[in-house]
C-alpha cells in the first residue's frame, strides 16, 4: 500500500511539473507574439516618422533644382475687385515671376498688356473664400503660371512669387 501510495505521488508530481512546463512554454510563447506584434507596430511607426517633416534640428534636404532660382520677372501692383455679392473687397497683389530661362523675360515684355489681363482675369474671378487660405493662393498661383505658359511661346514661367498681397 505503502509503495501505490509513492507511485501517486510520483504521477501526481510528474503530472503537476508537465502542467508546469507547459504553462511556462505557453506563457513564452504568448511573450514572443506580443513582442513580435510590438516590433512590428514600432517599425510602422518608425517609416511613418521618417516620412514626415523633419524636426526641429533637421536640416530638410533639397534638391539641386529646387535650390536654384531662375530669372525674376517683376510685375507691377495689380488692384482687383474680388468675386462678391456686395462687390466690396479688393485685392491688391504684386507678382515676380519666376522664368526658366532669361529668353523669356523679352517675350514677357513684348506681351505686357497679355500678361496684366490673364492675371486680372483671374484674380477678379476669385473670391475673399478661395485666396485668403494658404491652399488657395497655392491654386491661384498655379492657375496664374498654367494660364501664362498657354501665351507664351519662348520658355516657360516656373513659379509665381506674391511681394504683396492685401485682401480689403
Amino acid at each position: 500500500m505503502a509503495e501505490l501510495e509513492k507511485e501517486e505521488n510520483t504521477e501526481a508530481k510528474k503530472s503537476s511539473n508537465l502542467v508546469l512546463i507547459i504553462i511556462i512554454v505557453a506563457l513564452v510563447l504568448v511573450l514572443l507574439i506580443v513582442g513580435a506584434v510590438v516590433a512590428i507596430l514600432s517599425g510602422g511607426d518608425n517609416e511613418q516618422t521618417q516620412n514626415s517633416a523633419p524636426s526641429a534640428k533637421e536640416k530638410p534636404r533639397k534638391s539641386m533644382e529646387s535650390m536654384q532660382i531662375g530669372p525674376m520677372f517683376p510685375l507691377d501692383s495689380f488692384t482687383v475687385n474680388l468675386l462678391s455679392d456686395s462687390g466690396r473687397r479688393y485685392l491688391k497683389v504684386q507678382l515676380n515671376l519666376e522664368l526658366d530661362e532669361e529668353k523669356v523675360a523679352s517675350e514677357l515684355e513684348s506681351k505686357t498688356a497679355v500678361v496684366r489681363d490673364t492675371v486680372i482675369r483671374l484674380l477678379s474671378s476669385k473670391t475673399l473664400e478661395e485666396i485668403s487660405t494658404a491652399k488657395g493662393k497655392d491654386n491661384l498661383k498655379e492657375q496664374i503660371v498654367n494660364q501664362l505658359n498657354l501665351r507664351l511661346r519662348d520658355g516657360n514661367i516656373r513659379n509665381v512669387y506674391f511681394t504683396e498681397f492685401v485682401v480689403q
